[in-house]
């Protein structure tokens, strides 16, 4: 058994311990509210872009744009995936990539050739780590996300798409359901396809002012901005809620072995003062 010294030691360093943790779970409580509320103030506008987009998709306007066309061959993809720049924030990041990696198995399956854009350093760490085809990526987001950031490390993405040098993108991130759950998922980017988007068959048509080409051209950029941005928010909020839970949980776990260490300290002191009774007892007896 570990003297007093040692156990009085490992109970100082736990102690230290759960106050780091009791502070890092207050910080990400209150930054998960604020990441909440971006995240709710931009799901109108993303599923009304997305649903115009979608509408799009069906019209039949006298421009059509690259992002609207289905390629016949689909030999290349392109993944955007979106993690966090920290850690401790319990499997978030571990779940997001063990999907992405198991989507890019399937498509190398498929004899596709795979190109990715990581946003956040752990993802960009781990997809260099695994010799991956980085063409763009971002890091050092902070707390509040840009677009004008954001959209430099995606145009490449597109401008590969444009010229045909992917035939699909995708974009992988955690869905924020509430607290206690976040949800990995991917979606597929371009080409905008209103089946793929939910949007029901049927003859949609708009009036294009001044013309089709500006208009369209603006609007499909506005809605993979729109769609990234909203995966960013997302798993922003999914990482405070995340990394709330995980800090709790280390918290708590530090308290549960707080008291067995002290249990294991009482005993030793314990052990140690029946020792010395023991002794004088016994020297008492040998001098008498």
């Amino acid at each position: 058994m570990a003297g007093s010294k040692e156990i009085r030691a490992k109970i100082k360093s736990v102690e230290n311990t759960r106050k780091i943790t009791r502070a890092m779970e207050m910080v990400a409580a209150a930054k998960m509210r604020k990441a909440q509320d971006r995240m709710r103030a931009a799901r109108p506008y993303a599923e009304k872009i997305r649903a115009v987009a979608a509408h799009l998709s069906r019209a039949n306007p006298e421009y059509k744009h690259p992002f609207l066309v289905k390629r016949e061959e689909n030999k290349n993809v392109g993944l955007i995936v979106v993690t966090s720049d920290k850690g401790l924030c319990g499997g978030l990041n571990t779940n997001i990539l063990r999907l992405a990696i198991g989507r890019m198995k399937d498509w190398e399956g498929e004899s596709k050739g795979i190109v990715v854009c990581p946003i956040g350093n752990k993802g960009f760490g781990f997809m260099t780590r695994i010799g991956a085809k980085v063409n763009s990526h971002l890091t050092g987001l902070g707390d509040t996300p840009h677009i004008e950031k954001l959209i430099g490390a995606v145009k490449v993405m597109l401008d590969a798409y444009t010229a045909g040098e992917i035939d699909a993108v995708h974009i992988s991130y955690n869905r924020f359901v509430n607290t206690m759950k976040q949800e990995p998922c991917v979606e597929q980017l371009l080409p905008l396809n209103g089946e793929d988007l939910g949007t029901a068959e049927g003859s949609w048509d708009y009036i294009y002012e001044p013309d089709a080409k500006q208009v369209i051209d603006e609007l499909l950029l506005r809605y993979i901005e729109s769609l990234v941005y909203q995966a960013v928010v997302e798993n922003m909020a999914s990482e405070q809620s995340a990394r709330m839970v995980a800090m709790k949980a280390a918290s708590d776990n530090a308290k549960s072995v707080i008291g067995e260490l002290k249990l294991v300290y009482n005993k030793a002191r314990q052990a140690a003062i029946t020792r010395e009774i023991s002794e004088i007892v016994s020297g008492a007896a040998a001098v008498g």
